[in-house]
């Protein structure tokens, strides 16, 4: 016995089921589509009416979210725009490890290292840029940080440019991550 026998691999082989006659001309199918869509649309031309009289404020009409002024909650957990951690005397916390950079399959980070004035830090970036249109939002680079200094946690989803360069963010929108900071330093 050729030990390629011993280790091959069983094959489960699954047969589709025969479909009747009413499964293969779908008629019932699309009749069940059309009774939900129109129960969706009954039900909230309900409630639409309601609310313009004023009634049944409380139960929502439609799954809409009316966005910017309603905001979807998000899970904490959501990897959003980046940010930088900061010390106590707010110096970032990054040491320039290059780990971050290295782990990136997107190759969007950009770190420029140089000498630390404490000794007993060997290393501070220079400067930190992220290109957020290469950027694949995978996290690599959160969980490949030993010094928890790059983190996804902003809750800022609104990431938008008119150029590539506005796409770009250096040391100082990682380390304070307004929504509106890109704007504001073009003005100043």
């Amino acid at each position: 016995m050729d030990s390629r026998d011993s280790m091959a691999i069983k094959t489960k082989i699954i047969k589709r089921p025969k479909l009747g006659f009413w499964e293969n001309i779908y008629f019932p199918e699309v009749i069940r589509g059309i009774l939900i869509t129109s129960s969706h649309f009954w039900r909230n031309l309900f409630f639409h009416t309601m609310h313009a009289l004023g009634l049944f404020k409380a139960i929502r009409a439609a799954v809409t979210i009316m966005y910017p002024e309603e905001k979807r909650r998000l899970s904490p957990r959501l990897r959003t725009r980046h940010r930088l951690t900061k010390r106590e005397d707010g110096s970032p916390r990054c040491v320039a490890c290059m780990m971050c950079e290295s782990v990136c399959p997107a190759n969007c980070i950009y770190i420029v290292a140089e000498e630390h004035p404490d000794p007993n830090i060997e290393k501070r970036p220079a400067s930190f840029d992220i290109d957020l249109g290469k950027c694949v939002y995978c996290g690599f680079c959160v969980e490949a940080c030993p010094e928890d200094a790059i983190r996804m946690d902003t809750q800022i989803l609104d990431i938008a440019a008119f150029s590539r360069e506005g796409m770009k963010l250096n040391m100082p929108e990682l380390l304070n991550p307004n929504p509106h900071y890109a704007r504001v330093v073009a003005k100043s």
